[in-house]
This record gives structure tokens, sequence and C-alpha cells, in this order.
């Protein structure tokens, strides 16, 4: 019962993305071609809401379900790192048309092809576990 909590977020998660049209692979070609502000505007209020969260947070040192102060530890200051890392995102997203976000929902509505995608993810995590010290961080 301690989980059900996460259950229904994933739930209001999946429902939210559904009714904005955030897994649509039409709504993600149409950004990777900017034709259209649809995916740009989901984006830019998630990155906002995120930013006013992490202020919130800070500001008010929240505590989480334990009790334990909330730290949130600076990013380092390497662009090199972050710029590969959106590239190859931003490559796997626009060649599978889906973010990691939408897999279970797409899945879960039926779409099997996007099976593939999700065998591919976890290919990637593992692979990354696997090379993970000998890549620069």
């Amino acid at each position: 019962m301690k989980l059900i909590k996460f259950i229904l977020v994933g739930f209001v998660f999946g429902i939210v993305l559904t009714k904005s049209e955030a897994v649509s692979w039409y709504r993600i070609y149409e950004m990777f071609q900017f034709q259209s502000f649809h995916m740009y505007g989901i984006i830019m209020v998630a990155v906002l809401t995120g930013v006013i969260g992490i202020q919130i947070i800070k500001k008010y040192q929240l505590k989480d379900s334990t009790g334990t102060p909330i730290c949130i530890a600076d990013k380092e200051s390497s662009t090199t790192r972050y710029v590969l890392g959106g590239i190859i995102f931003g490559l796997g997203w626009a060649l599978a048309g889906s973010c990691p976000g939408p897999i279970f929902i797409l899945i879960g509505a039926g779409f099997t092809s996007v099976i593939i995608v999700f065998l591919g993810a976890m290919i990637g995590t593992f692979l990354y576990g696997v090379l993970k010290d000998k890549l620069p961080h």
C-alpha cells in the first residue's frame, strides 16, 4: 500500500501526456521539423514547473517523506557532456519517435512496436552501466 501514491501519480502522468498529445509520434515529428510550437510549449511548461519546484524546495528547505532534508547538488560546469548527451538523446528521440517517458504509456495503449524502443532503452542503459567507468565524466 505504500507504493499506491506512486502508481496513482504514474496514472495521472500517463493521462496528462496522452491528453496533451505528447505521446503522439506525429507531434514529435512536427517538433523536429519545426512545424509546430505544441511540443516546445509542453517542454517549456515542464521546465518552468521544475524550476519553480526546485526554488520552493530550496527556499523552504523541504524534507522528503522520511523527514530527511532534500539536498540538490549543483551540477558540474561541463558544457561538452550536456551538449553530447543532448544530441544523443535528441537523435534517439527523433529516430524512435518517443522519449523514455511515454514508452510505457504507448505500450499500455496497445502500440506493441514500442516494445522494440523499450528494449533499446534497456540495452542502452545496461551498456552505459557497463561502460560508465570508462567514459569521461
